[in-house]
């Protein structure tokens, strides 16, 4: 199973998705990877409070880079979790049919079903919107590997 995490930007959100998935599931049968709607920090490492946050819970992210999402995911991945309402109807606008939209999902409707609720941008914001947005992916990729890691 190959599972993408994505935000905007893919330096803040999305990294600590596909950090705290990763970590909670097989890499040998699964495979969890990041992208972002916008292309504006194609290249770069996460955010450094979000390699922060990660390192404050154990988890080594600097391994990612930035990259844009692509319609060519749609073939690449079997899930993709947004972090937004805007990442959602951005990605959707995307879709060739309705095999792609169906792999389309809010990752906080794991947690809240049917709410589409959004996970914050922290980038404004300070330590604490780093700190609020990890547990709130936390919980959510730990409902996510429950599923994912049955048989």
């Amino acid at each position: 199973m190959k599972i993408l995490m994505v935000c905007l930007g893919n330096i803040c959100r999305s990294p600590l998705a596909q950090g705290i998935l990763e970590a909670k599931v097989d890499s040998k049968t699964i495979t969890v990877d990041s992208a972002g709607t916008s292309g504006h920090h194609e290249g770069e490492l996460p955010d450094v409070r979000s390699i922060k946050i990660a390192k404050d819970y154990g988890l080594d992210i600097t391994n990612q880079r930035s990259r844009k999402f692509t319609i060519a995911d749609f073939d690449k991945f079997d899930l993709i979790y947004t972090m937004d309402d805007s990442n959602y109807h951005n990605v959707l606008q995307l879709c060739r049919t309705k095999n792609d939209a169906a792999k389309v999902k809010m990752i906080l409707n794991e947690t809240h079903p049917g709410k589409n609720l959004n996970v914050p941008d922290p980038y404004y914001g300070g330590e604490q919107g780093f700190e609020n947005v990890y547990k709130m992916l936390e919980e959510a990729c730990e409902i996510i590997a429950s599923k994912i890691n049955t048989p």
